[in-house]
């Protein structure tokens, strides 16, 4: 069977099978890093590395001042279990439904819900098939 391009996912659908039409555009891939230091950390990113800050809550969120979508997360340390290893913001919240139906039709493991947070973000967390958890995610209009 062919492979063909499906909601910006890998997909081996047959041809006029695509369902939602919704496209998932990568916007940007965030990385994590660990919070056990919140204060420590927004110091090592601003003073040594030149960022500055993008929101502290619920997540300190840095950003490159001539690139805003280069960016880390900095979650404090419990704040979700798992803890996703990178975030990857697929544009719209349409997208984000897009890649939770492709990932359940794979049976992928989803360990964290379909929810929109008050935060103001329509998120999911699966596991990739090597066990790495990934944050899926778009704003909210």
């Amino acid at each position: 069977m062919p492979v063909h391009w499906w909601w910006g996912f890998h997909s081996s659908k047959p041809d006029g099978e695509r369902g939602n039409d919704a496209v998932v555009m990568i916007r940007r891939i965030l990385p994590y890093a660990d919070g056990g230091d919140l204060a420590a950390s927004r110091d090592f990113y601003v003073e040594v590395l030149g960022f500055e800050v993008a929101m502290e809550d619920p997540v300190l969120g840095l950003r490159s001042p001539d690139n805003p979508t280069a960016q880390v997360l900095v979650p404090p340390r419990g704040m979700e279990d798992p803890a996703p290893r990178f975030g990857i913001d697929v544009g719209e919240p349409a997208a984000v439904d897009a890649a939770h139906i492709e990932a359940v039709r794979r049976g992928l493991r989803i360990v964290y819900p379909l929810t929109d947070e008050p935060w103001g973000v329509r998120r999911f967390f699966v596991e990739d098939p090597s066990g790495t958890v990934v944050n899926v995610l778009a704003h909210l209009p």
